[in-house]
């Protein structure tokens, strides 16, 4: 955990330094390798698209640890499978993006970069908030959780299982692409529950844990992986709407985008630290221990 943690660390503070890494990036073969499974369809054609490059990467870091300088070379490799994950492009810099941009229509326009399967965002505070919780889950928290459980394997395993199921470019039959969402709303559903708690615990607790509660109320027994983890997005537009006043007790409708993106990315932020900080007590826990 303490090498993760240290990994996780240097490529946040690369990407902050220079953005432009998290599009130094091709999937250029796995597209070929996943179109030369265009013989087999189904969960069978998924399983065998992520099977193999995870198991690569797996091995690749595991014979890097029985070099000479394995532990440096195992540190490095796991730096650049993670950067390449963080991607396609990097959650503050299109933040940053939406905030410069010189009028309505140019902010509208890159707000569109936030969803990464193409579906347009409104110009809104609601929509807006929802956007960006799912590109802070997509792009950053659920690759560093499956990171830290995982290792590079894991923050592999779900990058590409997202970009599977989310990017439409991707020449799929109709029952590889339901059985890349199942896959893919799967691996999302762990880290987004740990967001929605996080962000109630940084933010509005009654209102986020309100609309976590009211969502799971009426979702189905197979919403865990067949349908994305919509009470994420309940959670972020309920922390959007409401805003309690400290102290005054009065709830106040929020309604500009930018005041909002500005708050949101504040609470994102603090949700970091907060994770940072659980892992960091843990690695100091099993020195203590």
């Amino acid at each position: 955990m303490a090498i993760s943690l240290l990994v996780a660390l240097i490529a946040l503070g690369l990407l902050h330094v220079m953005p432009q890494l998290a599009r130094w990036r091709s999937d250029g073969l796995f597209r070929r390798w996943v179109t030369q499974l265009a013989d087999t369809s189904g969960s069978g054609r998924i399983v065998l698209a992520l099977l193999l490059p995870t198991v690569l990467c797996a091995l690749l870091w595991w014979l890097l640890g029985h070099t000479p300088l394995g532990g440096l070379l195992q540190l490095l490799f796991s730096l650049a499978v993670l950067l390449y994950c963080f991607g396609p492009r990097e959650f503050e810099a299109d933040l940053e993006a939406i905030l410069g941009a010189p009028d309505g229509p140019s902010r509208e326009a890159a707000a569109q970069m936030l969803a990464d399967d193409g579906s347009p965002i409104a110009w809104s505070a609601p929509a807006l908030g929802v956007a960006i919780a799912y590109a802070a889950l997509r792009r950053r928290f659920a690759v560093l959780l499956w990171f830290f459980l995982l290792g590079p394997a894991g923050a592999l395993l779900y990058r590409l299982a997202q970009t599977l199921a989310r990017n439409d470019s991707l020449q799929l039959d109709s029952s590889s692409r339901s059985a890349a969402h199942y896959v893919a709303n799967a691996l999302d559903w762990l880290p987004a529950q740990l967001l929605t708690f996080t962000l109630a615990f940084v933010g509005h607790w009654d209102a986020v844990i309100g609309a976590w509660r009211r969502w799971h109320s009426q979702a189905a027994a197979t919403s865990w992986y067949g349908s994305e983890p919509g009470f994420l997005g309940a959670a972020a537009q309920a922390d959007v709407l409401i805003d309690i006043e400290a102290g005054d007790g009065y709830a106040e409708e929020h309604s500009d985008p930018l005041a909002e993106l500005v708050r949101l990315r504040g609470v994102l932020l603090r949700a970091l630290l907060a994770w940072l900080s659980v892992a960091a007590l843990i690695v100091i826990g099993g020195w203590v221990s």
